[in-house]
């Protein structure tokens, strides 16, 4: 299950990063620009409140949940959680979970 993961986070990374390259691209680093298209409409806004909350989410849990099974390399998870997005930092904190789990199996 680990490649699964690992697969998925280079995907979460790779698929968004391929939306917002071709914006910078023709844009450059306007921030109110980009401010004005995040928020554009309320599914915009919906969509952005969505990704918001569940990164929160995700890393309340990755901290609680690195700490009770001891997952080396969380920090990570909620830096790529941050920088990337919730459909790489997700899935690289499983594959991190899944690779501890397999090195305590075989110690």
């Amino acid at each position: 299950m680990a490649k699964v993961y690992l697969l998925l986070a280079i995907l979460g990374a790779v698929l968004p990063y391929g939306a917002l390259l071709p914006w910078l691209f023709d844009n450059g680093l306007n921030l109110q620009l980009l401010w004005q298209a995040i928020t554009a409409n309320n599914i915009s806004v919906l969509a952005w409140l969505d990704v918001v909350i569940a990164a929160v989410a995700l890393i309340c849990f990755i901290v609680t949940d690195s700490n009770k099974h001891q997952v080396r390399g969380a920090a990570f998870a909620i830096i790529a959680t941050l920088t990337v997005g919730v459909a790489c930092g997700l899935p690289l904190y499983l594959y991190l979970k899944e690779k501890n789990r397999e090195v305590q199996i075989k110690a």
